[in-house]
């Protein structure tokens, strides 16, 4: 079904780059101009620099946060590693317990939520702008990021709704406000409406426009410029399709999509790394110098440090809450499980996706350097480097792995659709439960928040690059804030669960189903 629907999205595309007037070009200028001056307050205001650096807070926020919780709970990452595969194989999964889907369902919608288009068009922004330096950053936030997924998604499953015709609501809302009530602590329902109103925009933002975006960039790369609401109209209409059937449907979806496309593209890359495998250790070089020195890049150190950093979160959102949304639709009774199984996603997400797009960019020659000192160019500006033929976000990717494979431009557009519409449809039922927390479970409430996705579809398609990736980031990263601040308060009781867990899994009370 997937790959018959990206093919019938290119080949309208194709008729539509033939067939459209000039002056609906100008409709995607007029939507890029509004959408730019209405949200850049909120973006300088979450992006704005520590004082007297270039260091923007929200980024140490999350690194912070991510340190406290890998010492919190023990490198939680690396000891509990072998049994989230265990969980993930269904090995202790009792068919019985409540939830709506498998453990395996839960990580590919959570997957289907990150591994996206972040993967492809925010790694290449990156490495474009910090170098390939970002890429170490990029590894050590997912690696980190792990204890932070880790969790929230623990706390979503424990303190979920559960209503009588088996369905679920859960995720930071739910556990700011019942949590901060069990432990007697004033504030977490106001904290829980800044979170789901942050998470209704940054479902909006990053979640579905950014992503439409980058879809459309790709086709339009392959079969020439078009309007880019034409990709807009057609995305909305298979999005609205699949998100009307709950998140049973997204998860039949999603579960056959994330394995499909993840595998395609590290496959890929594999060979390409493979094709060129003498300069590995030089890549790796270039990753390890860039990362301390900056190899003169904008901002140097920093600036490697801050992009890797920014991108990463951006990629596999540790801390930000959206995953622990759809792990609390999980079938277990006990929430630790599903903490285990979450910590996989920035792993998956970020040290190995990510990575491998880097190294594809790297390896083949994308970023200019200057020959005889070997220092990387910078643009005019001085605020990104020199790539081959200007290409910057998913352009770049794809003519990164075009370099090796001139066909692989075509493989590249059914991925980019692929991440894109999996993404959004993951995303859409994170906004849907933000907002259904806000306004009440019910038919015509969802309805109405499903339409407002849709037309946000659109206007991501027809709005620039700049913009919507400014606004997804600070959507995103708004969330982030409120979420660490009640991941910092309820950490205790998630310490008390993992304790728990691991004397019944020691003395033996916990056994595997199969």
């Amino acid at each position: 079904m997937n790959r018959s629907f990206a093919g019938a999205l290119v080949a309208l595309a194709a008729l539509c780059a033939m067939a459209a007037p000039a002056a609906a070009q100008s409709i995607d200028a007029k939507v890029n101009e509004i959408f730019a001056n209405s949200t850049g307050w909120f973006v300088s205001f979450i992006f704005a620099p520590l004082p007297g650096t270039s260091f923007p807070w929200i980024v140490l926020w999350l690194v912070v946060g991510a340190c406290v919780f890998t010492v919190y709970f023990g490198l939680i990452q690396f000891r509990a590693f072998p049994h989230s595969i265990a969980l993930v194989k269904g090995d202790y999964s009792d068919p019985n317990d409540a939830g709506e889907v498998s453990h395996f369902q839960a990580l590919a919608t959570a997957l289907s939520g990150t591994v996206g288009l972040g993967n492809i068009a925010g790694v290449a922004v990156a490495v474009g702008i910090g170098g390939p330096g970002a890429t170490f950053w990029m590894i050590l936030a997912g690696l980190l990021g792990m204890a932070s997924k880790f969790t929230e998604c623990t706390l979503g499953v424990k303190y979920r709704n559960e209503y009588p015709d088996g369905t679920v609501s859960g995720g930071p809302m739910y556990y700011m406000s019942k949590g901060f009530a069990e432990r007697g602590l004033p504030g977490g329902r106001i904290l829980a409406v800044f979170f789901a109103v942050f998470c209704i925009l940054g479902a909006l933002g990053g979640g579905n426009m950014f992503q439409a975006n980058q879809a459309h960039a790709q086709i339009a790369n392959v079969v020439g410029d078009y309007p880019g609401w034409i990709t807009g109209i057609v995305l909305a209409g298979v999005v609205f399709a699949v998100i009307v059937g709950g998140l049973k449907s997204i998860a039949r979806v999603t579960e056959k999509v994330v394995p499909f496309m993840g595998i395609l593209y590290v496959l890929t890359a594999l060979v390409i790394i493979g094709l060129n495998a003498d300069k590995i250790g030089w890549a790796f070089g270039q990753v390890f110098a860039g990362a301390f020195t900056g190899l003169g890049v904008a901002g140097g150190m920093i600036g490697a440090l801050i992009q890797g950093f920014r991108r990463a979160a951006f990629s596999n959102e540790a801390g930000v809450g959206s995953a622990a949304i759809a792990h609390s639709a999980v079938r277990t009774k006990e929430p630790i499980t599903e903490g285990f199984v979450s910590l996989l996603e920035p792993f998956i997400d970020t040290v190995v996706i990510c990575t491998m797009t880097a190294l594809v960019i790297i390896i083949t020659g994308q970023l200019i350097a200057d020959p005889e000192t070997g220092r990387y160019i910078l643009n005019e500006a001085g605020t990104a480097i020199q790539t081959v033929d200007g290409n910057s976000g998913v352009a770049l990717t794809s003519a990164a792995f075009s370099s090796a494979f001139g066909w692989f431009q075509y493989i590249l557009v059914l991925a980019v659709i692929l991440f894109a519409f999996s993404t959004m449809i993951s995303w859409s039922y994170y906004g849907l439960k933000a907002w259904t927390y806000l306004f009440g479970e019910g038919k015509v409430t969802e309805l109405i928040f499903k339409v407002i996705f849709c037309i946000f579809v659109v206007i991501g398609a027809a709005a620039s690059l700049g913009p919507v990736i400014d606004f997804s980031d600070a959507a995103i990263f708004a969330m982030a804030v409120v979420n660490i601040i009640a991941l910092y308060v309820l950490m205790p009781i998630v310490k008390r669960e993992l304790d728990s867990y691991l004397s019944r899994l020691k003395s033996g009370e916990i056994r595997k189903f199969r």
